[in-house]
């Protein structure tokens, strides 16, 4: 851990402990207060007050598994007794809303559970021990088509302990883990919209707490402050801020440009510089190199080629570090910081994922853009002499320091803090591809609310009421009979080709298949454009639409627009989604 201890010295050093102004720090939730803003966050704030009631609570139980019911009545219970003792106005009781008893006690009793077989795992050995260096070369499977509680919850059920501590650090390597498709295939960050994007955070924050109330550990937050900047700058800016400055001069923009333009300047010149991140720039020229970025950086006038690479990364890390809020979100900065207690690696990766889908999408976007660059400078190790651990310990600072700030820790609790940090750190680089996808069960959940509110919407006219019902018998019935379902998919195309691709739609037929199809019946001389009225027109898109990807994406009916797996099967996609259409359109990239 000594990179860690230095790179906090040498912030130290360099005097940016600044006093906070009262306005901004972050502070505790009192009582009752922290579930009031869970419930807030989580959307469930309507359940708070009977007036306001605006949902139907069977609509909302249903797209819940039982761990995530417990452990919203669990918020809503803690709530309405905090606000009973603070004799406020009376609130609903939570048994008057989900029609659930003893959700509070399911939670208890599982926690309690829990903490029985981990404190046997430590005691009694398995019967099967296996060592580090076996769990490190085995590759695991890691499911995603069940939530994350409903998965520790049956392990509970079958009396199975966990792991222990499956994760090896320092110079030891990480186990291998292999994301399970499903029939459905793989949703990653960015195929979904951004209207259905915005459902996740506060799906993945039930299922987090979910999560931690089954394996008995408290999710830990805090309130943030609010800050304002002063001034337009470039370091010490929130990122929304600055991104709303970068977008005026490229709109697109969805990482700082001053940050892209940092990691483009080590990618090209760092990447093989022994001590890369580790060994400091010069604090002279890594000032002024900040101040004539301010002035410069916007007008173009600024030259990166003069700019040596350690100075580069001390100003990378000065970016991070100086954001007016943690990257992590000073909300949930204390979350990931928990994420080390998790006794089994698989339920530390679980959370660290639904970690990663709460925070906000400039915060997201930023990681991801950060975590790439480190991936590029661990896999030059032996060139730079920089192991994932090395990078881990160096970043892991200027990650969960905040302004170089260490948190407020009991004595001797120091060690386990950058023990922690860095272990969070070597992981999120480690399993980058793992936790920017978006987990099945989350999507079915979507879908499912996307359902109830077309279905919500459509009931305050009388006249469909009929029609509702009989589109549900209809769809209840093509479940029913799997050969109700069409013998030939037809997919719509976004260019101006008259009539749609028709596809075999088998068990077997892929979205592979459509793509390959596709191409195939674009390229010149091609079976079926011979004599056909859109001849010319696909001749003409032949040649671009060779270099240029085409995608298939599912549109309407209970999602908004989702971008396809290769790999997804139609047929299970039809199931899943009847109402709506497939639609090939070329890759926006």
């Amino acid at each position: 851990m000594d990179g860690f201890w230095m790179e906090v010295e040498r912030i130290q050093q360099k005097h940016e402990l600044k006093e906070e102004d009262g306005n901004g720090g972050e502070g505790r939730f009192s009582e009752g207060e922290a579930e009031s803003q869970w419930l807030q966050d989580t959307g469930l704030a309507d359940l708070l007050d009977d007036r306001g009631l605006k949902r139907d609570p069977q609509e909302l139980l249903s797209t819940l598994t039982q761990t995530q019911v417990a452990a919203v009545c669990r918020r809503l219970n803690i709530y309405v007794c905090s606000a009973r003792r603070r004799h406020k106005a009376p609130v609903r009781d939570v048994r008057d809303i989900f029609g659930v008893v003893s959700s509070e006690a399911v939670s208890s009793e599982n926690s309690l559970k829990w903490t029985q077989l981990s404190s046997r795992a430590s005691k009694v050995p398995l019967a099967e021990p296996e060592g580090p260096q076996v769990q490190a070369g085995r590759e695991e499977a890691f499911y995603m088509d069940s939530a994350y509680s409903e998965q520790a919850a049956l392990l509970l059920r079958r009396g199975r302990t966990p792991l222990g501590d499956t994760c090896v650090c320092g110079q030891g390597s990480l186990p291998k883990f292999r994301i399970s498709k499903g029939r459905l295939g793989l949703t990653r960050i960015g195929d979904l919209s951004l209207q259905d994007m915005k459902k996740i955070p506060a799906l993945a924050l039930i299922e987090l707490t979910a999560l931690c109330d089954v394996l008995g550990l408290e999710l830990k937050r805090n309130k943030a402050g609010k800050r304002r900047p002063t001034e337009i700058r470039l370091f010490g800016m929130p990122l929304d801020a600055l991104l709303e400055a970068d977008r005026k001069a490229l709109p697109s923009a969805q990482v700082p440009l001053v940050l892209q333009a940092l990691l483009t300047c080590l990618e090209k010149r760092g990447l093989d510089t022994e001590g890369i991140l580790r060994v400091p720039g010069s604090q002279a020229r890594v000032k002024g190199l900040e101040q004539k970025l301010e002035r410069e950086f916007y007008s173009g006038l600024f030259s990166w080629e003069e700019v040596h690479h350690h100075d580069a990364s001390d100003l990378l890390k000065r970016f991070i570090r100086e954001l007016p809020a943690p990257l992590l979100t000073a909300e949930y900065l204390p979350a990931f910081a928990v994420v080390p207690n998790i006794p089994d690696l698989k339920q530390r990766l679980q959370a660290l994922h639904l970690l990663i889908l709460i925070l906000p999408e400039p915060n997201r976007n930023v990681l991801k853009a950060l975590l790439e660059f480190l991936r590029k400078v661990v896999a030059r190790e032996k060139s730079n002499k920089m192991s994932l651990w090395n990078v881990s310990t160096v970043m892991a600072p200027n990650l969960f320091l905040h302004r170089g700030r260490p948190p407020k820790l009991s004595k001797g609790k120091e060690k386990q803090l950058a023990e922690g940090a860095a272990e969070v750190v070597q992981m999120m680089v480690q399993y980058q591809d793992l936790l920017w996808t978006v987990a099945s069960f989350l999507v079915a959940q979507v879908r499912k609310l996307n359902d109830s509110s077309t279905r919500r919407s459509q009931l305050c006219d009388g006249g469909l009421k009929t029609w509702l019902r009989r589109t549900h018998a209809d769809r209840e019935q093509m479940w029913a009979d799997p050969e109700a379902a069409p013998k030939v998919a037809k997919i719509q195309v976004a260019w101006s080709i008259k009539d749609p691709l028709e596809v075999p739609l088998t068990p077997s037929t892929k979205v592979v298949h459509v793509l390959r199809q596709f191409t195939e019946h674009l390229q010149p001389g091609s079976q079926g454009q011979k004599g056909g009225k859109d001849e010319d027109h696909c001749l003409a898109l032949s040649r671009p639409m060779r270099s240029a990807a085409i995608l298939l994406y599912e549109v309407g009916g209970n999602i908004r627009e989702h971008r396809l797996d290769p790999d997804a099967y139609l047929l299970d996609l039809y199931r899943a989604n009847p109402h709506g259409e497939w639609v090939l359109k070329q890759s926006p990239t």
